[in-house]
């Protein structure tokens, strides 16, 4: 029961969100997988690790896509978001966790910056009000 009242309120939260908050969701997910995926290598469990790996590399992929590549700042969006990749996939492959934490670094700072960016964005909004 209080299973599917979380996953009703994660869905209402998806639904509602901006598109500044999915893209802050992207990240999470992002690093919540990579962190898994990183523990699961720590505990010889390597098809948790590559599932999880797997679904930050999507998660990455599904932020390198979304970019507008008309903005000046894509170009380097789109260089670490392949670097990042790159890491996720040497780090599934290998089974290094060294790779991962690289990835983890990267997409650490950008969730921060763009959190700060939804807090300003927000901020605007209010102020307008």
């Amino acid at each position: 029961m209080a299973y599917e009242a979380l996953n009703k309120y994660k869905q209402n939260s998806i639904m509602t969100a901006t598109p500044e908050e999915l893209t802050l969701m992207l990240y999470d997910g992002a690093i919540k997988f990579m962190n898994i995926g990183k523990y699961s290598i720590e505990n010889k469990d390597l098809e948790k690790a590559h599932t999880s790996l797997i679904r930050a590399q999507d998660i990455i992929l599904e932020l390198n896509y979304s970019l507008d590549m008309n903005q000046e700042i894509s170009k380097e969006l789109r260089e670490l978001y392949e670097f990042v990749l790159s890491k996720l996939v040497d780090g599934n492959i290998q089974k290094d966790t060294k790779a991962i934490d690289e990835a983890l670094n990267i997409v650490n700072e950008m969730r921060d910056t763009w959190k700060e960016v939804v807090k300003q964005i927000k901020q605007k909004v209010y102020q307008s009000k």
